[in-house]
């Protein structure tokens, strides 16, 4: 006799459901550090600061105050969805003549010399004073509290330190005092400290009260003691005084100064959208890769995706083969507006995706086909990968969330958060990871490497230009269903972000999975088109997918001409999510890797 019990499909757990307020995100301490804002009063942007502050500490491996952030919200007293670009720019004497005249063809992918204007800290309190309703006191005081009495360190930070371990050793002995206590490469579960970053966020918390007035009065404060205080004077010492080791092979002094970080603040702007059926999908401009989940979505219009299994051959090869025509875009097309016109309205209108959508076949493409827009973009000289990827994991380069066979390294974290009057927030922080460069010693934190995704070669969107916002690979997402905000989701993973938050979309509004089942569905990535980062090499016609997607479909994808590689059970994608409906939220987080992610209402 047939049981009934429990009718719903497997997931590796519940899709959360409340409605009070929910917390996604790569952490389960972070989360629960943003479920307590909102438990005392908090709004989902006074829990958004918190839960970002806290994933600094708890996973530096991933992310860091050195770094950068893309932000969307939706406020419900503005009655509009908006973005906030944490992105920062190269810094004034960042020319291409300047790194060429230090014998380099491309950005080192570690080091000084890749340092972008850390944008997180700014962003962050952009957000607490326009949006937000708490001090600064009640969003930084978790983190310094974890920073300096500990917190339990996961796996993959510990197996991060071993990967860099001589070169913190050899070369930068400032991370190895703070990553390497008594000597040693710390166990998993180790109650870790940084008691100076720590010091560093209670300093600022103590200017910040210092001089009286008000909540505002607070944060204007704060702000200074970061741009145009002992923080910037801290990192313009370091880059002035510190040849540093990177992955060129040779070591470089940095070229971020104060000024640069006294001169720069992060932007709101309205979000870059496009209309799919019911759903507005938000991203950020095109001084991220943001916009490619948007080209996929003109392209994959134009087919019958509704009814099509999720692990299928034609499913799976729809969307990788629009992918890899939005990505090659990407690569000729995308950079900083306020350096090049991008011609954006062009590469999404119904005209452009038309034509390109013929390009699609039965087939797997081996070519790497840029549109054409003329008098736009530039041109991009395919470099192939020949086992550099693998090669420079131990002098920290790049952003390799995942490798070829899927194992995680880390890069970067994310959010999103609901509360219950429906404020929503998503966030994909990053940047600023222990591998990047060396600790800044009188802070406890390093630098970024963003510059690396800069072009050395002039004429191009993406080249090196002082003042100029890299094209970040961050990219978190918003979609409002028949004109209501509605969903916030978005992975780490450098490029395969926007194929694993773009497959998730197609899961749950095609599919009719629920976030959970969206999440846990059997995932693949292309390596078809050159990775943002330092090597910034490609292998065409690549697609790694799980061992879970069925034999069937990876014999079928094989015989259309893509070269398959088959990865672990659960290896792609590191999605978190969360929709609301009336007052209805719900919430869903990635199984996937040691990361802890977690969920909480």
């Amino acid at each position: 006799m047939a049981s009934n019990v429990n009718p719903d499909p497997f997931t590796t757990r519940p899709e959360i459901e409340g409605t009070f307020g929910v917390v996604a995100s790569t952490h389960w301490i972070a989360t629960a550090v943003g479920m307590a804002i909102l438990e005392k009063g908090g709004n989902a942007f006074d829990a958004g600061v918190a839960t970002a502050f806290t994933l600094q500490v708890v996973e530096p491996h991933l992310n860091g105050p050195g770094g950068d952030v893309p932000i969307i919200v939706h406020d419900v007293k503005r009655g509009r969805t908006e973005v906030i670009c944490g992105q920062g720019p190269a810094p004034a004497r960042a020319t291409i003549a300047h790194y060429k005249s230090e014998g380099l063809d491309m950005v080192p992918g570690t080091g000084l010399l890749a340092a972008c204007v850390p944008g997180t800290f700014e962003s962050w309190m952009l957000l607490l004073r326009d949006y937000g309703t708490m001090r600064v006191r009640d969003v930084l005081e978790p983190a310094i509290a974890y920073a300096r009495d500990g917190y339990p360190l996961v796996e993959r930070a510990c197996a991060t330190i071993k990967t860099v371990e001589q070169l913190f050793r050899k070369h930068w002995p400032t991370s190895a005092a703070v990553y390497l206590p008594n000597g040693e490469v710390p166990k998993p579960g180790t109650l870790f400290t940084n008691k100076t970053l720590a010091a560093t966020y209670s300093r600022i918390l103590s200017e910040a009260e210092s001089g009286g007035g008000g909540r505002d009065a607070e944060i204007e404060r704060a702000r200074k003691a970061w741009s145009q205080g002992f923080v910037a004077e801290a990192i313009d010492k370091f880059c002035r005084t510190q040849e540093v080791m990177d992955v060129s092979g040779s070591p470089h002094r940095g070229v971020l100064s104060a000024d640069d970080m006294a001169r720069w603040q992060p932007t709101i702007e309205a979000p870059l959208t496009y209309d799919y059926g019911h759903y507005t999908v938000c991203k950020a401009g095109v001084w991220s890769q943001g916009p490619v989940t948007l080209q996929q979505l003109a392209l994959l219009k134009g087919f019958a995706l509704d009814g099509l299994d999720p692990t299928g051959p034609e499913f799976i090869h729809l969307q990788i083969e629009c992918a890899k025509l939005a990505f090659a875009d990407r690569e000729k097309f995308y950079g900083d507006p306020k350096f090049n016109e991008i011609p954006i309205a062009t590469l999404l209108s119904d005209a452009y995706n038309d034509e390109r959508r013929k390009l699609v076949t039965d087939k797997a493409s081996l070519d790497f086909r840029p549109g054409s827009v003329e008098g736009f973009g530039g041109v991009v000289k395919l470099r192939r990968a020949e086992g550099q990827r693998e090669a420079v994991g131990a002098l920290g380069a790049g952003e390799p969330t995942v490798g070829r066979f899927g194992e995680v390294r880390g890069d970067t974290v994310h959010f999103d958060i609901i509360d219950k009057d429906g404020n929503m927030v998503s966030s994909t922080p990053s940047g600023g990871w222990l591998q990047s460069s060396p600790v800044i010693p009188e802070l406890g934190f390093c630098l970024g490497s963003r510059a690396q995704m800069f072009w050395l070669e002039e004429g191009h969107p993406a080249s090196l230009a002082p003042g100029k916002r890299p094209r970040t690979t961050l990219s978190p997402t918003m979609a409002l269903r028949d004109g209501e905000p509605y969903l916030a989701w978005g992975s780490p993973g450098g490029d395969q972000q926007d194929q694993w938050i773009t497959q998730f979309f197609l899961r749950h509004v095609h599919c009719n999975l629920n976030l959970q089942e969206a999440i846990d569905a059997p995932a693949w990535h292309s390596e078809h088109f050159p990775i943002s980062f330092w090597p910034r090499t490609a292998r065409p016609g690549v697609l790694v997918v799980e061992n879970r997607v069925p034999k069937a479909t990876i014999e079928n994808l094989r015989e259309r001409g893509h070269i398959v590689e088959v990865g672990p059970d659960w290896s792609e994608g590191r999605l978190t999510a969360a929709s609301r409906v009336g007052v209805r939220r719900r919430a869903a987080a990635n199984p996937r890797g040691m990361q802890g992610y977690a969920v909480g209402r």
